[in-house]
C-alpha cells in the first residue's frame, strides 16, 4: 500500500498552522514592524501567535481521527485531547506574556513558543519512536532557549545552562535506550514493539534499554532522583516560560510516556509491588513516584523564594501522575489514561495562571517577584490578582471543588483499582495522600502572604493589562468550572 501523503498533509493541519504563525511573525517584524516601538512589536507578535495557535485548534477540533500514514501517527481521542490541551496552555501563555516584562526580541520569542507547541502536538500522536524523539527534542531546544531568553538577567543564563546540559544528558539517555529497543525487537513501531515483547523474554539488553528510557523520562518529567534542574529553571527563567515548562510539557511529556510504556512496553511492566513483584519497569516507576513525592514536597517546606517553591511543588505533583501512569494498566484497553489526563491537564491550568500571575507582579515590583514577600499585599494591590491566586493555589493543594481535587481524586481511585490499600500501588496512594497533607501547609504559605498579611506602608495598585486580566480570568474560570463539572471532560473521553 503506498504511503498517503495527502492524509497526512490533512493530519498536519495544525502543525502547518503553527509553522506559518511563526514565519509571519518574523517575517513582519523584521520588516514593517521595525517602525514601530517595542511595545507595538510585542503587541503585534503575540496576536499572530494568537491567530495561529487558535486555527490550530480549530484543525484538532474538526481534523480526520485514526491512523495516518501507515501507523506513524495515531489522532484517536487521547491524542486529539492532548494536542487541543497544549495548544490551549499555549494560548493562556501567550495571552500572559502581555502583563510580563517587555522582552527586546518579541517575534522571536512568540516563534520559539509555537516551535516548541508544534513539538507537544506530535508527541501527543507519535506511534514511532523515531517521532516521539523528533518531536521531544524539538519541544526541548525551544525550551531551553526560552528559558534563557531574558539576557538582562544572569539567573535566566544560568536556568538555561543548566536545563541544556541536563536535557542533552537525558536526550543521549533516550536515544541510547530507543536504540537497544530498535536491537532487541528490529522495529520502531511500538504496536509491533509490543507484539514482538510479548514472544520474548526480559533480556539483560532489554533492561538496560528499559532503564535508560526511564532515566531519560525521569530528567524530562523533573522527577526524582533527576529532578535538580527544575528549581534554578523554575526560579531564572522568564515567567511565561516557566509556565510553559510546567504545563504544557509536562501534559504531552505525561501522555506519550504513558503511550511507550503500555502501548509499546507493556510486556515487559512486571508488577509495582516493588518487594515481592515481578521484574519490570513498573517496580521501578513506584520508587521514582514516591521518591518524587517525598522529595518535593519535603523539599518545598523549606523554601522562601515562591518560584523554586513551585518548582518542588511540580516535583511532587510528577510523583503523583506517575502513580496515575501505573494505575493506567487496571482498566480495559487501557482507558485508565483518562485520569492521568485530566490532572496533568488541571495541573497545567493552575500552574499557567500562577506564573502568570508572578509575571505581572514581577513586572510591577522594582525588585521583581522571587521571594514570599514579595506577595505581600496583593489583596490590596489587585483583588483580581489575588482572587485568582487563591483559586490556582488552592486547586495545586487539591482543595474541593476545584479541578485539582478531582484530578488527584481520579488519579488515587484508578490506583486503588489495582486491588486497594492492600494492593501493589496502595502503599503510593497512602503516601501521595498524606503528602498532599503536607503541600496544603506550604500552599497555605503563599496564600498568607498575598491574602493576609499586612503591607508594612500604603502600596500602589497593579495596571493589568486587558488581555492578561482575560487570561488570567478565563485560566480560574475553567478551574472552577472543571472543578464543579468535571464530567464535561470525562464523559466525553
Amino acid at each position: 500500500m503506498s504511503p498517503d501523503y495527502l492524509q497526512l498533509l490533512r493530519a498536519l493541519y495544525p502543525e502547518i498552522a503553527l509553522v506559518l504563525g511563526a514565519l509571519v511573525a518574523l517575517g513582519l517584524d523584521l520588516t514593517v514592524a521595525r517602525r514601530h516601538t517595542l511595545e507595538e512589536r510585542r503587541g503585534m507578535s503575540l496576536w499572530i501567535g494568537t491567530l495561529a495557535i487558535v486555527a490550530a485548534m480549530a484543525h484538532v477540533w474538526l481534523g480526520s481521527r485514526g491512523s495516518v500514514f501507515g501507523g506513524v501517527l495515531m489522532l484517536d481521542k487521547l491524542a486529539v485531547a492532548t494536542r487541543f490541551g497544549v495548544l490551549g496552555l499555549a494560548l493562556l501563555t501567550l495571552g500572559m506574556v502581555r502583563g510580563a516584562r517587555v522582552l527586546r526580541h518579541p517575534a522571536e520569542y512568540v516563534a520559539i513558543i509555537l516551535f516548541a507547541t508544534i513539538g507537544f502536538t506530535l508527541m501527543a500522536a507519535a506511534q514511532q519512536l523515531l517521532v516521539a524523539f523528533l518531536a521531544l527534542e524539538l519541544a526541548s531546544l525551544s525550551l531551553y532557549v526560552l528559558a534563557g531568553f531574558d539576557k538582562t538577567s544572569p539567573a535566566s543564563s544560568e536556568a538555561a545552562l543548566k536545563y541544556f546540559l541536563f536535557g542533552g544528558v537525558s536526550a543521549a539517555f533516550l536515544l541510547f535506550g530507543f536504540s537497544l529497543i530498535y536491537g532487541v525487537t528490529g522495529s520502531i513501531e511500538l504496536g509491533e514493539i509490543a507484539h514482538q515483547l510479548t514472544v520474548q523474554h526480559l533480556t539483560p539488553l532489554l533492561i538496560v534499554g528499559l532503564v535508560m528510557i526511564l532515566v531519560a523520562f525521569g530528567f524530562k518529567a523533573a522527577a526524582a532522583p533527576f529532578q535538580l534542574w527544575a528549581p534554578d529553571v523554575y526560579e531564572g527563567a522568564p515567567p511565561a516560560s516557566a509556565a510553559l515548562i510546567a504545563s504544557a510539557s509536562k501534559l504531552a511529556g505525561l501522555v506519550l510516556f504513558t503511550r511507550l510504556l503500555w502501548n509499546g512496553l507493556g510486556a515487559t511492566s512486571g508488577s509495582a509491588a516493588t518487594a515481592t513483584g515481578q521484574p519490570g519497569w513498573l517496580p521501578v516507576l513506584a520508587i521514582i513516584s514516591g521518591a518524587s513525592m517525598l522529595l518535593g514536597n519535603l523539599g518545598a517546606l523549606a523554601q522562601t523564594n515562591v518560584r523554586r517553591l513551585l518548582a518542588y511543588s511540580a516535583i511532587s505533583h510528577a510523583g503523583a501522575l506517575l502513580l496515575g501512569v501505573i494505575a493506567v494498566g487496571a482498566g480495559s484497553e487501557h482507558r485508565m489514561v483518562w485520569p492521568v489526563f485530566f490532572y496533568a491537564a488541571t495541573y497545567g491550568l493552575a500552574t499557567v495562571g500562577a506564573f502568570g500571575i508572578v509575571g505581572v507582579v514581577d513586572r510591577a515590583n522594582p525588585g521583581g517577584c522571587q521571594r514570599l514577600t514579595d506577595l505581600v499585599g496583593l489583596y490590596r494591590r489587585s483583588p483580581l490578582l489575588a482572587g485568582c491566586l487563591a483559586i490556582f493555589i488552592l486547586s495545586l493543594a487539591g482543595i474541593p471543588p476545584l479541578a485539582g481535587f478531582f484530578g488527584k481524586f481520579a488519579v488515587f481511585a484508578a490506583a486503588l483499582q489495582l486491588g486497594g490499600i492492600s494492593g501493589p500501588a496502595g502503599w503510593l496512594t497512602v503516601l501521595a495522600i498524606a503528602m498532599s497533607a503536607v503541600a496544603l501547609y506550604y500552599y497555605l504559605l503563599i496564600l498568607k502572604q498575598a491574602l493576609v498579611v499586612k503591607p508594612a506602608e500604603s502600596v500602589q495598585r497593579i495596571a493589568i493589562p486587558p488581555m492578561t486580566a482575560l487570561t488570567i480570568l478565563v485560566a480560574a474560570a475553567l478551574i472552577v468550572v472543571l472543578g464543579v463539572c468535571p464530567s464535561l471532560v470525562l464523559s466525553r473521553l
